[in-house]
């Protein structure tokens, strides 16, 4: 199984010859996991069936949208305000009597009053509503699923060349770090012997602080840690479960090491690799962002 993004977007729809479910959903990276789909309002009761739904399916992201159920004519009624009605025509016909205008109120009047007839929807079956719901819903999933996976795959290809990027680097340094301090030594020794000190040369002082150089300047640990953290990064790249939060660990991990060798060094050579794979890991951190 290859990464998931967190972004896309998926659609499904599904019927009977009584129901028609249309679902929309759309998802955006986020650190935790963020269910808000709208429901019609006399099917609030089934909200905790579309959250359980999404959240068996994705484990991060802001995952939003809107559930539109269309009943079939035959699910509707016409009704009549009557409390309405009756204020309405009281009021007419007061007022027609302080005019002395003739009560002309019929039944085709009441048809010219705004509000007063409309639909009354009938009492819907939430269990055969909720089939359909599922059945779109599962589709508009599989949708979004997809959309994720093929953005997922497009993420991996990237972080993977970054990888190969940031273990060149690795290999550079330790290349570099090989001889520093010898380089220190014969530095150090240069400078005993423009200053006309070469007594100095064989002094156990210089010895002694060539081997505390040595000492600070040690990056192997570092290395071998570097090495391991991207070695677990590939391997996480072909996990099943969801991996973004550690992938977001180990970039962290990255920097720490990276920034522990930056203090280390003390060539300029190294400092740019340096320079050169933090600017890299940035792009990668920015990158895992949006992998579930």
């Amino acid at each position: 199984m290859s990464l998931r993004s967190m972004t896309g977007f998926g659609a499904g729809s599904a019927s009977t010859k009584m129901w028609k479910v249309s679902i929309e959903m759309s998802s955006v990276n986020r650190k935790q996991l963020d269910v808000n789909l709208v429901l019609p309002r006399n099917l609030m009761m089934l909200d905790a069936l579309v959250q359980g739904l999404v959240r068996k399916a994705f484990s991060r992201g802001r995952i939003s949208g809107v559930i539109r159920v269309e009943a079939d004519e035959n699910a509707h009624s016409v009704a009549i305000n009557e409390v309405l009605a009756h204020e309405y025509i009281k009021v007419v016909r007061a007022t027609a009597k302080q005019l002395n205008l003739p009560d002309t109120l019929s039944a085709e009047s009441l048809l010219r009053i705004k509000g007063l007839i409309g639909t009354k929807q009938d009492d819907w079956d939430v269990e055969a509503v909720s089939a359909v719901v599922e059945k779109a819903m599962e589709i508009a999933l599989q949708n979004l699923e997809k959309m994720r996976l093929a953005e997922g795959k497009m993420l991996e290809a990237d972080l993977r060349r970054r990888v190969d990027l940031l273990e060149s680097y690795i290999k550079e340094i330790k290349t570099l770090s090989k001889n520093t301090t010898t380089r220190y030594r014969e530095k150090l020794l240069a400078r005993i012997k423009e200053a006309q000190l070469g007594d100095l040369a064989n002094d156990d002082r210089i010895l002694r602080e060539i081997a505390l150089f040595a000492d600070r300047c040690d990056i192997s640990e570092e290395l071998v840690r570097l090495k391991s953290h991207l070695s677990q990064a590939r391997k996480l790249f072909r996990a099943k479960e969801s991996v973004g939060r550690t992938l977001d660990f180990l970039c962290q991990e990255l920097f720490r090491e990276i920034n522990t060798i930056g203090s280390k060094a003390n060539e300029v050579e190294i400092t740019n690799q340096v320079v050169l794979f933090k600017t890299e890991l940035e792009r990668i951190r920015e990158q895992v962002q949006n992998i579930e």
